[in-house]
C-alpha cells in the first residue's frame, strides 16, 4: 500500500510540475495505453450511488486520465497501482 500511495503521489507531483494533463474517454485512453511499452496505471474506484473507476498513466511526457462506469481490460503488461482515489484539479 505504501509503494501505491509513493507512486501516486510521485505522479501527482510531476503532474502539479508540468501542468500536463489529458483527459480522455474510456476507448480513447486504451488506445494510448496500449502504445505504451510496461505502463504504470493508477487505479481508483469511487461513486456514491454507482461505481466509477478512475485511470491515470503518464506516456511520453503527458499525463492520461479516464474516468468510466466500467472496469476498463487492461493487459498483462500493465503494472497496476490501487489508490484509495485520484484527484485530478478541476
Amino acid at each position: 500500500m505504501a509503494a501505491g500511495a509513493a507512486a501516486g503521489a510521485a505522479m501527482a507531483q510531476a503532474l502539479r510540475a508540468s501542468g500536463v494533463l489529458v483527459r480522455l474517454d474510456p476507448d480513447e485512453f486504451s488506445k494510448v495505453l496500449n502504445r505504451a511499452k510496461d505502463p504504470l496505471v493508477v487505479v481508483a474506484r469511487g461513486g456514491w450511488l454507482r461505481p466509477t473507476y478512475q485511470y491515470l498513466f503518464g506516456y511520453k511526457g503527458l499525463a492520461f486520465f479516464a474516468k468510466s462506469d466500467t472496469p476498463l481490460a487492461l493487459s498483462a503488461g500493465c503494472e497496476v497501482i490501487d489508490a484509495a482515489s485520484i484527484w485530478i484539479p478541476g
